[in-house]
């Protein structure tokens, strides 16, 4: 490497050049070497060798375009890097570079104008890291993230599908049947009317289980009113006005997630109060949502008995591992605390989908849209 310490006694190199040198050519994850002032390689280190597979003698003395792919020679891409090294003192890119058996990989590189103390150019310092590894994963990242993002959209589909079928179709067919066993009730006599009122009853609570069925299977107003809201209006209606529990929600979110992760979020605390309900013998619960590492940290706390079944056993549980699941296929993780008498904890991390992965809006999720037949509980 060009020397920049002045040397020591008999022309030998200073101490600390002679360890800066060495520690120069002998990096191997990233290509160090120097280009004189018309762009030629006047430089190798070990680095630079195991990238780009030349040997220093092959390369020492060639101009350093060699390693662009033509469309960038063509384009003139080499040259005008250097110049705008010398202009802004200093140019990062990444791109694709050739190796000396022709194939390409993903570089970042730093180009750095040398000047000497009156000012003048003496070449220039570069270093190219192989990133294509790293481009691979993320490419990956974003194909999964895609991925999810129509897993997402399909299964709200589907569950809207069938919010309509069970609402237009079996609740109607069974809310005709109810009247007509009514009709029966009021003209026939007794034990057969006792009987068919009994049967009406019983009637009109399947069509109550379904109602609350369709409700659950369509977060209400999610894609128009967002997380919190959506979660607000499910915690007054459901949590507090329908199973008098105690609720409340803390948030540190200033934007909205993406809808997808909302939805994954949403799905996961609805089912998350729906074990708390049933089992939990609760008074309170709290959810708290904090933003951190790319992702949303969810919490799901009550004040109930808690489990004394080994984790491993509450894993076997439908909607725990429907939860452990769908927080896995978002790319994140789920993790559920419990102890006989300190209540239980759910708590779920998922990272939030970068804006334009995908700007496809949910089927029918329109502003338009006509609304879900479960925005409202109330009977036909």
């Amino acid at each position: 490497m060009t020397a920049t310490h002045p040397a020591g006694p008999g022309g030998a190199l200073a101490p600390t050049e002679t360890a800066f040198t060495l520690l120069v050519s002998s990096v191997v994850d990233y290509g160090i070497f120097m280009l004189d002032p018309t762009g030629r390689v006047s430089s190798w280190n070990a680095g630079a060798e195991r990238i780009k597979g030349y040997r220093a003698t092959d390369i020492i003395g060639k101009h350093f375009s060699v390693f662009y792919p033509p469309e960038d020679i063509a384009a003139r891409k080499p040259h005008l890097e250097l110049e705008a090294a010398i202009a802004d003192g200093r140019l990062e890119d990444e791109g694709w570079r050739i190796r000396k058996d022709g194939s390409r990989f993903w570089a970042n590189v730093v180009i750095t104008p040398l000047f000497d103390e009156t000012g003048e150019l003496r070449g220039f310092g570069k270093v190219t890291r192989d990133m294509t590894e790293r481009r691979a994963a993320e490419q990956a990242l974003t194909e999964r993230r895609r991925l999810f993002t129509h897993l997402v959209q399909a299964q709200e589909l589907e569950r809207r599908r069938i919010a309509w079928d069970v609402h237009d179709d079996t609740i109607q067919a069974m809310v005709a049947v109810g009247m007509r066993l009514q009709l029966l009730a009021d003209t026939a006599d007794e034990p057969y009317a006792r009987e068919l009122t009994r049967l009406d009853a019983s009637v009109r609570e399947a069509v109550g289980r379904l109602r609350n069925l369709t409700f659950r299977l369509q977060p209400p107003g999610i894609d128009r009113h967002g997380l919190v809201e959506s979660l607000s209006q499910h915690l007054d209606e459901v949590v507090s006005g329908d199973w008098g529990l105690t609720p409340s929600l803390e948030h540190d979110l200033t934007g909205e997630p993406a809808p997808e992760t909302a939805i994954t979020i949403f799905r996961i605390v609805q089912e998350a109060l729906l074990n708390v309900h049933k089992h939990a013998r609760a008074r309170t619960v709290r959810i708290t949502i904090t933003s951190g590492d790319r992702g949303l940290l969810v919490r799901v706390i009550d004040d109930g008995t808690g489990q004394r079944a080994p984790v491993q056993r509450l894993h076997e549980h439908f909607g725990l591992m429907e939860m452990r699941e769908r927080a896995e296929t978002a790319g994140g993780w789920w993790t559920l605390r419990s102890e006989p008498g300190t209540g239980t904890t759910v708590e779920f991390w998922v990272p939030d989908l970068p804006p334009g992965v995908l700007d496809e809006p949910l089927p029918g999720a329109s502003a338009g849209a006509v609304d879900s037949p479960t925005a409202s509980r109330e009977p036909s």
